[in-house]
């Protein structure tokens, strides 16, 4: 049980951080604690794409001589840790234009709370 852990600790770290993300969208009322929640949730995918993209003791997919190339296994995958930084660049340009409406909200209605501003919208 124990090797288990060990062995899989990003993927049990991830779920960890996909349900505090989750949590934090689906059950916070304040939008600031939401947009944390979102970015809480999105690192955890980065995290989940970069682990399982990962091997111990594999190189970069350049080719050596001393390795060969008859066998794979010994060069990692570049393609998912690549995807995964332009997640990064689309988390932070996600995460600064919900800052804008966010601020935008809070001078018009004064408050970041969701259900005064599902109401004051109403009125």
């Amino acid at each position: 049980m124990f090797e288990a852990f060990v062995g899989n600790y990003a993927y049990f770290m991830t779920a960890i951080l996909l349900s505090i993300g989750l949590y934090g969208m689906i059950a916070k009322r304040n939008l600031m604690k939401k947009l944390i929640g979102m970015n809480i949730f999105q690192s955890a995918i980065v995290l989940f794409y970069v682990a399982g993209g990962a091997k111990w003791g594999a190189t970069a997919p350049v080719y050596d001589p001393d390795l060969g190339i008859s066998n794979p296994a010994l060069y990692a995958n570049p393609l998912p840790h690549v995807l995964m930084l332009t997640a990064i660049v689309v988390m932070v340009a996600t995460t600064g234009v919900s800052l804008a409406f966010i601020l935008l909200i809070y001078r018009r209605y004064k408050t970041l709370d969701e259900k005064e501003i599902i109401e004051r919208m109403r009125d």
